[in-house]
């Protein structure tokens, strides 16, 4: 990977799985005995990266403590959002903020990653950095949900993000992302959306499409279907 540092969302309320959440951050919930975050921690070591930082707000404690105790071979710092919570847009850039680096991979906790991942992210990769872009998506056709409630979020011609009346792919939680596409917001809270919407409006924004079956925790419904499963 000629990515270094993987950011991976950490703060939200996950309030669509209480009362699961309700002592208990959604990213430590477990599939098989394995947290969420650690899914995404050992996806995150199958692709040869170093660095990861993570964004915490509610039940911090818990997953500081969580990482303290699991000791991961991995250099991993936690930064906070802050006083207020700062949604997906906020917290990526809150994360960049801590860093050098321009280029990130992000990785949202709410999908079950897997090592099988490692291959659509690499050739993701390649094709993010041999076009010189900004943002990419990993995205998957909603046919291979496990949720089939889910509905597409996208289309992709020749892999630029289009959205119209028929859209069958869905966003993963995996995205590779430029700091400068950041240039015009301050730390606050925004979803990264906006973001993403300036950049359908340009035909700018790409995605890659991951053939991958998706599992995604979208409520408490979804979860305990997952786990007869998996």
């Amino acid at each position: 990977m000629k990515i270094n540092t993987a950011l991976i969302l950490c703060a939200g309320y996950g309030k669509r799985l209480n009362p699961l959440t309700l002592n208990e951050p959604k990213p430590l919930l477990k599939i098989n005995n394995i947290t969420l975050l650690e899914n995404c921690i050992n996806l995150i070591e199958s692709l040869g990266m170093k660095k990861v930082i993570i964004n915490t707000y509610y039940l911090k404690d818990k997953i500081e403590n969580f990482l303290v105790i699991k000791k991961f071979n991995l250099d991993i710092k936690i930064i906070n959002d802050g006083e207020n919570i700062l949604n997906t847009g906020g917290g990526i850039l809150n994360m960049m903020n801590s860093s050098s680096e321009l280029d990130f991979l992000t990785l949202n906790p709410d999908t079950v990653w897997n090592n099988n991942y490692t291959k659509y992210i690499k050739d993701m990769e390649k094709f993010y950095f041999s076009n010189q872009i900004k943002n990419i998506l990993l995205l998957v056709n909603k046919n291979i949900s496990f949720d089939q409630k889910l509905k597409g979020d996208f289309n992709l011609l020749k892999n630029i993000i289009k959205k119209d009346i028929q859209n069958n792919l869905i966003y993963t939680g995996c995205q590779i992302i430029n700091k400068d596409l950041f240039k015009s917001y301050s730390v606050n809270n925004f979803s990264i959306s906006k973001i993403w919407n300036e950049l359908v409006n340009r035909n700018e924004l790409y995605g890659y499409e991951s053939l991958e079956n998706f599992y995604h925790l979208t409520n408490l419904e979804v979860y305990k279907e997952i786990l007869k499963n998996k």
